[in-house]
């Protein structure tokens, strides 16, 4: 039979292996399709050996012969009227969410209470598991890394006389003898830290490092710089640097996952948002460190809680009471300090931990 002289559609032919392009029609062929192009059919196919794509918006439709050649073409509701009649079929799910906005709506609220359901349930749950499977050599390379980089772009060498290093690190070998890992576990790093300012962290494979502006704000109180110190042991202890590398990660996966290709920006505001994020802890952990570094103290033979003595000094230097930010590192000073002291009477007495 041949083909009917009403186009189905009009658009453009491709014929197979070549990036040409023939502005041609699609006919009705018997129960087949047939490409016209200049009076000549150029393709042809049974109803069931085109394939064609599925309707999405405005989107060409392409419709792709046996042959390998391919008829591309923007008049949809021509495409659809021959799939009704053929084929029975309707424009598609995804075509008619798009069309039907109160079921759009639906679908976006699904999407984000699916998120809400991965980053509230699933990320912590594979953060754990991730941690827990995590070989030592991985911490040690992050570590070293982070290190090596933080060198290169933010810190500089140490400005301190000897003997104050040197009299910093005899008291961090007594907390670290009394720490989970023991003294070959912890490594202490002086650094002038420049713009990061007065502050000690640490990283997964046992480096802490320590700048020389906090030393300089201790003021010579050597026992609120290690209480400092026992804190930062302590996150190593419970891998809360490495939880919280796996949990950017996890976000910024899930944010790839659903939103697709987000474009290199926002892919490196990601990525490098997420290494900063990495340095921070969540309350939690920060209230686990601030009562382990009490434990690690008074097991050194050291005062229990210096670490409120350098809150204390924080909220001095700052000239504020209440909501005090480390380096938005160690939020919540007053609950804290509270919460150590507490903490601290509950050990001397005797009482069970809360």
């Amino acid at each position: 039979m041949l083909a009917s002289d009403e186009p189905v559609a009009v658009g453009e032919w491709h014929p197979p292996n070549t990036s040409r392009s023939i502005s041609a029609d699609l006919r009705e062929d018997g129960d087949g399709l047939s490409v016209i192009a200049d009076g000549a059919i150029c393709a042809a196919a049974s109803e069931t050996g085109v394939e064609i794509s599925p309707r999405v918006g405005s989107i060409p439709r392409r419709l792709t012969f046996p042959d390998g050649s391919v008829f591309e073409t923007a008049d949809n509701d021509g495409v659809d009227a021959w799939l009704r009649r053929h084929r029975g079929a309707r424009s598609g799910l995804i075509h008619g969410l798009e069309a039907f906005r109160p079921r759009l709506f639906v679908f976006v609220v699904a999407v984000i209470l699916f998120a809400f359901a991965i980053y509230r349930y699933a990320v912590p749950a594979l953060v754990e598991v991730a941690v827990f499977a995590t070989p030592p050599f991985v911490p040690e390379m992050i570590g070293s890394g982070a290190l090596a980089s933080l060198d290169r772009t933010v810190l500089e060498p140490s400005q301190l006389p000897e003997d104050e290093k040197q009299a910093i690190s005899d008291g961090f070998a007594r907390l670290a003898v009394a720490s989970e890992g023991g003294p070959t576990a912890y490594k202490l790093n002086f650094r002038d830290g420049g713009s990061i300012g007065p502050n000690a962290f640490a990283l997964p494979d046992g480096n802490l490092i320590l700048t020389d502006d906090l030393v300089k704000l201790a003021d010579g109180d050597r026992e609120m710089i290690l209480g400092v110190l026992g804190h930062e042991i302590a996150h190593v202890e419970r891998k809360h640097s490495l939880r919280q590398i796996y949990r950017v990660a996890g976000v910024t996966a899930m944010i790839l996952l659903i939103a697709g290709d987000v474009g290199s920006g926002l892919e490196d505001m990601l990525t490098q948002g997420g290494a900063i994020l990495a340095l921070s802890y969540s309350r939690a952990a920060e209230t686990e460190a601030d009562r382990r570094s009490v434990e690690i103290m008074r097991a050194a033979g050291y005062e229990p809680t210096a670490l409120v003595r350098f809150f204390d000094r924080i909220e001095a230097v700052s000239g504020k009471r209440g909501d005090v930010s480390f380096l938005s590192t160690h939020p919540d000073t007053p609950e804290r300090r509270a919460d150590v002291l507490s903490y601290a009477r509950e050990l001397e007495s005797g009482a069970p931990a809360r």
